[in-house]
Formats: C-alpha cells, structure tokens, sequence
C-alpha cells in the first residue's frame, strides 16, 4: 500500500514519460525488440515508436541488428547514455531520486533469493551430492520453490504499486510476475524462467534493468545489498 506522505515531494502528480523516450527505453529493456514489440511494452502506438525509433536511429541511439534468432532494434553506447540522461532529468524535476533509490534497495535485498530460487527450479540435488537437471517429480522440493517465488511475488507487487503510483512506466512488474506464477501452478512450468516471455525471472530481470537505467547505475557498480 502506497503512504499518501510519499506523495508529498511531487505535487504534480505521477510522471508519465513522453513517448519517444519509452521508445527507447523499451529497447533497452527488452535488449533487441522490433517496432511491435517495443511499441507493446507500453501499450503505445506502433505507428508513433516506429517513427520514434526512426528518428532515434538517425540520431546514433539506436541500430538494427540480429541476434540469437532475434532481429530488431538495440541501442548504441550514446543511446544508452541518452536514455539514463533523459531518466535521470525525470526523477530530477520531479525529486523523486531518493524514494527511487530506497526502493532500490530494497529490490536488491530480495535479488539473491529470486535468482536462487529460479536455480533452484532448475537444478535440485540428485542424493549423491551433486546437482541435476530438475525434472519436477520432487513435488516438495518444487513446492518450496514455489512458496519462495510466491512471497517474491509479494515483494515485486509492493515495490511496483509504490513505484508505479509515482513514476507510471515503473508500475505492472508485480502484475506480470504473479501472472507468470499463476500459469506456473496451472501446470505450464516452464514460466518461472522462459526467456523472451513474460516468466518470473524475465520480469524480475527486466525491473532490475528499469531501475538500473533510472539511477544511472552500471552493472558491477551496484551497492551491497542491506542486510
């Protein structure tokens, strides 16, 4: 639940980015996208962020390329740069950059089990010691994943609607990873962690990609997760 005092410091109301950067910040996140793709991240028209993605072509953000199967749009070192400057100059106006930073935080006090219990949904331990390809029949081992990603789940839904309440693109990860989860529990296992779909590990991923972007913060630059 979102404390109405957290409001205080942005009496204009939650910031809705322009389309042309969540054009290119769809790029960023999803990696390589193509105009539907990118356009579908935020529910815009694929019409304006094809023309967004054009222009931010000419400009050097961004380039076309294929990779692993995939063909799209990926973004260039200055596009990068561009899209961190534009977010940084968002949360700036708006004095939104220490609520993002401690939510920020809290996120990484949570990254570790996520990505663990995603192995764990993986991998389980054959009785000799070692680890194998877990193939589901241990229904207590799995539900125990299960339990994990279901208290996760939790988390992501809180950091999103407090996020999301402030800052719009931020909000939808916790909708999108218990939507995963539920089709997890219908049977479909291969959602915890599918790439190029919407899995608990892909949403996890990809608000850890948001939020990097938004702060500015590189890979490998990240503060230790509080205890």
């Amino acid at each position: 639940m979102v404390n109405p005092s957290d409001l205080q410091d942005s009496p204009a109301g939650p910031v809705v980015s322009d389309p042309e950067l969540l054009a290119l910040h769809a790029v960023r996140l999803k990696g390589v996208a193509g105009d539907d793709e990118a356009a579908a991240r935020y529910g815009l028209d694929s019409d304006v962020v094809r023309e967004a993605l054009l222009d931010h072509e000419a400009r050097g953000w961004v380039t076309r390329r294929a990779f692993a199967g995939t063909r799209g749009w990926s973004l260039t070192d200055s596009g990068r740069a561009e899209g961190e400057r534009r977010l940084a100059g968002e949360l700036a106006e708006a004095g939104l950059g220490a609520f993002v930073r401690e939510r920020y935080a809290t996120f990484l006090a949570h990254n570790a089990r996520c990505l663990r219990a995603c192995t764990d949904w993986q991998l389980r331990p054959d009785g000799s010691g070692r680890l194998s390809v877990n193939d589901h029949g241990d229904a207590a081992w799995d539900g125990r994943v299960l339990d994990e990603l279901t208290e996760l789940g939790r988390v992501i839904e809180a950091l999103s609607e407090e996020l999301g309440a402030r800052v719009v693109r931020l909000g939808g990860y916790g909708a999108r990873f218990t939507g995963a989860l539920e089709r997890v529990r219908r049977g479909e296992l291969s959602w915890v962690d599918r790439v190029k779909e919407d899995s608990c590990h892909t949403v996890w991923m990809e608000l850890h990609e948001d939020l990097l972007a938004t702060l500015g913060i590189a890979r490998g630059e990240e503060p230790a997760p509080r205890a």
